[in-house]
C-alpha cells in the first residue's frame, strides 16, 4: 500500500494588533449585552410595577366603598339596637365595625405598597433605580419567604 505524505504547514501566531482588537471587541460585546440585560430588567420591572399599581388602585377603590358601607351599616345597626335594647343586634353592629376596620387596614397596606411602587417607577424614570425591593417581588424563592422580612 502506498502512503501519501501530506505536508501540514504550521499555523502562524495571530498578529498582536488583530488579537488585541478581537479581545477588545469581545469585551465591548459583553458590556453591551450586560447593559442590554439591565435595560430589559428595568423595562420589565417598570411594566410589572405599573400593572401592580393599577391593580392596587382599582382594588383600593372597591375597598374604600366597602369600608364606608360596612362602617355606616355598623354604626346604624349599633345605634338602632341600642335604642330598642336588642343586645344580639348590638353585636352584629360591632361585628360590622370590626369588618370595616379590617377593610381599612387592607386599604392602608395597599396604599403603602402603591406608594413604594410609585417611588420605584420614579427612580426608573430618573435612572436612579436599584433593584433590591422585596415588598412586591412575587418571584422570590420559596425558601426566602419563610424568613423574617421588614414590614411595609
Amino acid at each position: 500500500m502506498s502512503e501519501k505524505i501530506v505536508n501540514i504547514r504550521p499555523v502562524p501566531p495571530p498578529h498582536p494588533i488583530l488579537a488585541a482588537s478581537t479581545v477588545h471587541d469581545v469585551k465591548i460585546s459583553i458590556n453591551d449585552q450586560i447593559a442590554t440585560m439591565f435595560q430589559e430588567n428595568k423595562l420589565s420591572d417598570l411594566k410589572r410595577f405599573m400593572t401592580k399599581r393599577q391593580c392596587l388602585n382599582a382594588c383600593n377603590t372597591g375597598l374604600i366603598y366597602a369600608f364606608h358601607c360596612f362602617q355606616s351599616a355598623g354604626i346604624l345597626t349599633t345605634t338602632i339596637a341600642t335604642g330598642y335594647n336588642i343586645r344580639e343586634l348590638i353585636w352584629v353592629g360591632v361585628g360590622l365595625n370590626v369588618i370595616s376596620t379590617l377593610i381599612h387596614v387592607f386599604e392602608n397596606v395597599n396604599k403603602s405598597i402603591s406608594t413604594k411602587l410609585m417611588k420605584d417607577i420614579q427612580n426608573i424614570r430618573d435612572d436612579k433605580y436599584v433593584d433590591e425591593g422585596t415588598i412586591v417581588d412575587d418571584t422570590k424563592d420559596e425558601k426566602k419567604s419563610g424568613s423574617a422580612e421588614g414590614g411595609a
